[in-house]
């Protein structure tokens, strides 16, 4: 696995932890169909929420929400959109969150979680 992805596989672990302790309870975890890929599905209290998690190991190149571009979050609405045509039972109002991951080697990981950025 090359270290970018492992990186990426390393926020997403830590991102759904984060949210555990926020009361989201992980619904699915690299969810993918013909249109791409959520990072993680969740529910928090009545809401579905999509997010999208994205990790750097530093600010090097920017921070990590610069790069959810409106084309990404047009993605994700259509990703949701089909997530929910799929499911049998009631999934409830949805939204689309964003977290970022900063993980630095050896420093406890910086987490960011912006609600609603769609």
């Amino acid at each position: 696995m090359a270290a970018k992805d492992e990186l990426g596989r390393r926020g997403e672990e830590l991102a759904a932890i984060y949210l555990s302790t926020l009361g989201h309870v992980v619904l699915e975890r690299n969810w993918r169909c013909s249109l791409g890929e959520v990072d993680l599905i969740t529910r928090d209290g009545a809401d579905t929420v999509f997010v999208e998690v994205k990790t750097r190991s530093s600010l090097a190149f920017g921070h990590p929400f610069e790069a959810i571009t409106d084309r990404k979050l047009a993605r994700l609405r259509k990703l949701a959109g089909e997530w929910c045509a799929q499911q049998t039972s009631r999934h409830g109002p949805i939204r689309i969150d964003a977290v970022s991951v900063i993980a630095s080697s050896g420093q406890t990981p910086d987490i960011e979680h912006l609600r609603r950025v769609f």
